[in-house]
Parts: structure tokens; sequence; C-alpha cells
């Protein structure tokens, strides 16, 4: 897990980034840090599993493959802990079903490259869900 404070003029969010792949969970945790109050990065579901338990977060960012596991799971089990939390899911493949899963808990999903822009957009829009 990987903490990172951002200075006072960030969205005032609490944000939790899950990836398997290190380098990309990196990327994004670096590129979104000085955006956005509070990040934290996990790299695994059951670090974001527990990750979750131990404290409350306003957004998820999670990768849709995650092992063995799903990240629209971890997106279902986030939302019934935290029922106003923004979601998004991403993917590297533009999946219809994936996509329609996504959209039926409510969460925004995104195709592989990710662009930080974008991921603000999102999160600073108040109506996402």
């Amino acid at each position: 897990m990987i903490l990172t404070n951002a200075p006072s003029s960030a969205l005032q969010l609490r944000l939790l980034i899950v990836d398997d792949d290190i380098g990309l969970l990196d990327a994004m945790k670096r590129s979104l840090r000085e955006s956005v109050q509070m990040v934290v990065a996990c790299d695994s579901f059951e670090r974001a599993r527990q990750t979750l338990k131990d404290q409350a977060f306003d957004a998820l960012i999670t990768d849709v493959r995650l092992g063995a596991f799903n990240g629209l799971q971890l997106a279902v089990m986030a939302r019934d802990m935290y029922p106003n939390m923004r979601v998004i899911v991403f993917s590297g493949f533009d999946d219809p079903v994936l996509r329609a899963d996504a959209e039926q808990i409510g969460a925004s999903y995104l195709v592989k490259p990710v662009v930080s822009g974008d991921l603000l957009k999102l999160l600073d829009n108040r109506t996402t869900h």
C-alpha cells in the first residue's frame, strides 16, 4: 500500500487506486497526488479490500482485472460500504459487456491508457457515482 498526501489546493477527496501492474499503479499515484487530497494505492484485490475496511474513501479507481479477482467485485463491495463513493473502473479492452456491468453499478468505465486529466474530470464531477 502506498499513501500520498497532496497540497491543500487539491480536490478534497480520499482516493483509493487499485491495479496489480505496479508500474502503472505508481504512475497513476504520481500523476494524481498533486491533484487529490489523499491517494492510497494498493497492488492487489486483497489489500484493497482490507484497506476499504480500515479507512473511508470518497473515490475508487480500479483495474477490472486484478489477478484471480475482478475490480467490479471490489467496486460493488466498496459501494456497499460507502454508497456515495465515486467509482471508476478501467480495462485494457473496450469490452461492451464490462462497460455495461460497470454502468449497472454506477461506475464510469475507461479504456487504457487512462489519462489523468480524464480521471480528474470524473473525480471532480459532483454527479459522478
